[in-house]
């Protein structure tokens, strides 16, 4: 398969896989009801943050380095920002073999990032997030996705890497 950019080539680190799914709503028990009470996904973990104004109920389907997570989030206060529910599907998270050298290397290629720089998620991984919309300065965003990029732990690179 033939690389769409000469920087591709030259790229330091691998996208390996999808993370996770972030679905925002108004009310979490409404998102459980379809996603834990029908589908039978399990929930492993809860996150709440003032910060990030959210309460979110953490999810899984399948397991070990194929397990993708499903974050089902509502606002702690539907006032204030960041607003967890207005874009229902809240984000995607890509598993990187290498966060701190991909957004290195992104940044140099002007992708902009969403303020936090690199940080634990609520999931215990190292995350940082793609900003959803590009500006002068960095002109390369998610076109209106925010991207989530979370460190992969050794036993995901070793089941995803590409090499």
């Amino acid at each position: 398969m033939s690389q769409p950019l000469s920087t591709a080539q030259n790229r330091p680190f691998q996208v390996l896989g999808i993370q996770q799914i972030a679905i925002g709503g108004t009310d979490k028990s409404r998102l459980q009801k379809l996603w834990v009470d029908m589908l039978g996904l399990e929930v492993t973990g809860t996150f709440k943050s003032e910060r990030e104004n959210v309460d979110e109920d953490i999810l899984a389907m399948g397991h070990g380095a194929f397990k993708v997570e499903v974050d089902l989030m509502q606002p702690l206060d539907i006032d204030k920002k960041p607003a967890v529910h207005t874009t229902p599907l809240n984000h995607v998270g890509l598993w990187i073999d290498d966060l701190a050298l991909a957004v290195s290397w992104l940044t140099a290629q002007g992708v902009r990032f969403a303020p936090g720089g690199i940080r634990q998620g609520a999931a215990g991984y190292d995350i940082c997030f793609l900003h959803p919309k590009a500006n002068d300065e960095f002109p390369i965003a998610g076109e209106g996705v925010l991207i989530e990029l979370v460190q992969a732990p050794p036993d995901v690179i070793a089941a995803l890497r590409r090499d």
